[in-house]
């Protein structure tokens, strides 16, 4: 990793910092709006900062939030990942990654009795084709079709943060008025790139995500869950401190 990466409330974040996350969101995706973008940090309750340890530059983020919601009768709890984006030079690096598999696993080991599921929506294939490498069990995928009980969670958890925009028959979060769109050239699905499956699938399910439209995606947080290739990211060592 030549990045570093950080958890810190959102309430800690400095002027300069927020500052930074918006200019970085303005300069990957189109229709991005100053109170927008503090309307939604401030229904988060974390941020993973991602720097240049030689310059101490912002060059990514991902803003998190852990909620409750029913499903059926039985309390479910979800970690919602937000605002997610990492300067292009450093596609690859794997500080964001490690970091937010810290945070995962406190959260799995401070309540071991807790269900609890990773719900991410995904503009962008590039943000789906994360699901297969760390997760052994996601939904929606090309190869299985989803669960029962992986849709009612997933709905509860769209419907709880996105009222009015959910389209169940879909799986996606409808675009509205505000909402930002990856600039060209950064989540462009190319002939060549439909070759893999993975991205077909995508486009086949979310066509309009040129358009801002985001396809929901759910997976268990469980250790088990995890694969190889997440164990070997997310590394061994202490749990990630939650700042609370």
């Amino acid at each position: 990793m030549r990045l570093d990466a950080r958890l810190v409330r959102v309430e800690d974040l400095s002027p300069l910092e927020r500052d930074e996350m918006c200019l970085l969101m303005e300069r990957h995706y189109a229709n991005v709006h100053r109170h927008v973008f503090e309307a939604d940090l401030a229904g988060k309750q974390w941020v993973i900062l991602v720097s240049d340890p030689a310059t101490d530059r912002l060059c990514g983020f991902s803003t998190q939030q852990l909620l409750d919601v029913i499903v059926g009768r039985r309390p479910v709890k979800v970690l919602f990942s937000g605002d997610t984006i990492i300067e292009r030079e450093y596609w690859g690096d794997h500080a964001l990654s490690h970091t937010w598999g810290r945070l995962a696993l406190s959260l799995i080991d401070a309540d071991p009795g807790a269900e609890l599921y990773w719900f991410l929506i995904s503009q962008g294939y590039r943000t789906y084709r994360f699901l297969p490498v760390f997760f052994h069990e996601y939904y929606p995928r090309y190869d299985k079709a989803m669960p029962g009980w992986a849709g009612e969670v997933l709905g509860a958890a769209a419907r709880t943060l996105f009222p009015g925009r959910y389209d169940a028959d879909a799986g996606v979060i409808r675009a509205s008025k505000w909402q930002y769109r990856l600039r060209a050239g950064l989540g462009d699905v190319t002939p060549g790139r439909l070759k893999d499956p993975q991205v077909h699938f995508f486009q086949q399910r979310n066509p309009g995500h040129a358009l801002g439209d985001e396809l929901c995606c759910l997976a268990p947080l469980t250790r088990a869950n995890f694969t190889r290739a997440a164990h070997r990211v997310i590394g061994a060592g202490p749990r990630e401190r939650i700042p609370s």
